[in-house]
């Protein structure tokens, strides 16, 4: 695979996509909000206070606690577990520790090192779970440690006993599923346990401004704020900045071609957490301006849903690319292409949730509220 060309300009190609968006973040925060917070703390005079517009008027209802935040906390612990894991990964492979000629070790890798982040997902799932106001944080450690690993496990279960039934070498025997459930079990659920209590020890993140007991009303949205919309657009940016590069890996691991420029890698994955912090803050504070509070689950979705496209590309892939004749390999490559979508999604979805949360953070702390 000696085509750096195509690499740099993948690199480019995502550049410009970055640069474009962070003009606009730059853009809404320098201009709007350093408008919008000097206007807004200038308003001494009652009849002004009560003409107020945009993101001030929802400051008592936009730390509200979201439907099902306990979903949210275990999705958000996840997701930086993953993002952790495949920090850890990508410097040990940059460092040149994992040789891409042996396939095993880059795979390990990533299993223990995913079994050992779950002290992390733990953490950040309580906390978050306390700033919500719950007090059952064994529900949600549980939660945390089983949710998507079981979903995996499940169905890689299925597949694996797939290909047992064609008698294939490559299922994995007993031995190896056995050492996965000891992994499980054994390291990654008692991690996430003590991550949970640590975290929920710690005191609760205070919310900058007061939330009213009774919530508002929100308004009738313009067509292109609707939620299935703009979290549709905002897919679109994130995937953009990765394709090029998503096409050699899947390469690599469809049509038996080696990939070692980890360094690249490495490059387009921070493009990639920049890209989806990007167009969640902007999205976000659109929302927030048509006074739209309901932030939570949609900054996690709006970044998340790369995701999707990633996987109707995988399908695009299989049908231009693979000569795949047999319908077990078809289901094979589809049930891993969907982990590999979905293990995206919570990885993309946690970086934008958490771009808003410390956006929205920051702008309401900035305001003076009476």
């Amino acid at each position: 695979m000696n085509d750096d060309q195509i690499h740099w300009f993948s690199i480019v190609n995502s550049l410009m996509i970055v640069l474009f968006l962070s003009g606009m973040v730059a853009m809404i925060m320098l201009r709007t909000l350093y408008r919008d917070i000097s206007r807004y703390n200038d308003l001494e005079t009652q009849e002004e206070a009560q003409e107020e517009t945009g993101w001030k008027l929802v400051h008592g209802d936009v730390f509200r606690p979201p439907n099902n935040s306990n979903l949210l906390c275990v999705y958000v612990g996840t997701g930086v577990q993953f993002i952790v894991m495949v920090l850890v990964t990508m410097m040990f492979a940059v460092l040149g520790f994992l040789s891409p000629s042996n396939r095993g070790g880059l795979m390990t890798a990533m299993l223990l090192l995913w079994v050992f982040m779950g002290i992390f997902a733990g953490y950040s799932a309580a906390r978050l779970y306390k700033m919500f106001k719950g007090t059952e944080w064994k529900k949600v450690a549980l939660r945390t440690a089983f949710l998507f690993p079981a979903t995996v496990f499940g169905i890689f279960f299925v597949l694996n006993a797939l290909i047992w039934g064609q008698k294939s070498s490559g299922a994995v025997p007993f031995g190896t599923m056995f050492a996965l459930f000891f992994l499980w079990f054994g390291i990654s659920v008692p991690l996430v346990f003590v991550g949970s209590y640590v975290g929920f020890r710690k005191p609760a993140i205070e919310d900058p401004v007061k939330t009213n007991k009774i919530p508002r009303q929100i308004p009738e949205q313009a067509w292109y704020m609707n939620p299935i919309f703009s979290i549709m657009i905002g897919g679109i940016l994130p995937f953009g900045a990765v394709f090029i590069e998503l096409f050699f890996i899947l390469t690599s691991i469809w049509l038996n071609q080696f990939y070692y420029i980890f360094g690249f890698l490495f490059i387009v994955f921070v493009i990639l957490i920049i890209t989806c912090a990007e167009i969640a803050v902007v999205l976000c504070y659109f929302q927030l301006c048509s006074e739209d509070y309901l932030w939570w689950w949609r900054s996690y979705l709006t970044s998340g849903s790369s995701a999707l496209y990633l996987f109707l590309y995988a399908v695009f892939y299989f049908f231009t690319k693979l000569e795949i004749t047999k319908p077990v390999s078809g289901m094979l490559y589809f049930g891993y292409m969907f982990l590999a979508s979905y293990a995206f999604f919570v990885l993309t979805g946690t970086i934008g949730f958490y771009a808003c949360f410390w956006f929205t953070r920051l702008i309401y702390s900035s305001v003076k509220i009476d």
